[in-house]
């Protein structure tokens, strides 16, 4: 692939309101959760922030966050150095968000993509999130291995 094909893909990938995002936004919003979106005003600006339960949640793309395990955590063969050294800052900068959201007494969701694939993934993972939205645990991750078969 040229350099200029790479480039014009690459600036069609979207940081908000992506699919995955969406389709869990749509589930939460039907069950009656209500949310801010991209709140500038929360360090990270989470994906979604939902005040009452002081509860934040980020929607992660497996490849650009490296969901360890997931089939779609895939490296470019080209620039390996570049793609490593984005991929760490990427994770280092997840952690530190996290780290300090849960200091400042927020309660941290990461739902990864491959978990919100199908329709009944979605319904899933908005079940898992649904409980812990009104249990007390700080944080929780939502991948597909931790979705019911």
């Amino acid at each position: 692939m040229d350099q200029k094909a790479r480039s014009r893909m690459m600036m069609g990938i979207r940081g908000k309101n992506t699919k995955p995002e969406m389709a869990l936004r749509r589930a939460l919003h039907a069950r009656g959760y209500r949310f801010r979106l991209h709140s500038t005003n929360v360090r990270g600006r989470p994906d979604l922030v939902l005040p009452k339960y002081r509860a934040v949640v980020f929607v992660h793309g497996c490849f650009w966050h490296r969901h360890k395990g997931c089939s779609y955590t895939t490296s470019p063969s080209t620039r390996s150095e570049f793609w490593q050294a984005k991929f760490e800052t990427n994770i280092v900068r997840d952690s530190t968000v996290r780290s300090t959201l849960l200091e400042d007494g927020w309660r941290v969701a990461t739902v990864w993509e491959c978990a919100l694939r199908t329709p009944d993934q979605v319904a899933a993972s908005c079940d898992l999130l649904s409980g812990w939205l009104l249990s007390d645990e700080c944080q929780i991750e939502i991948g597909g291995k931790s979705l019911p078969a």
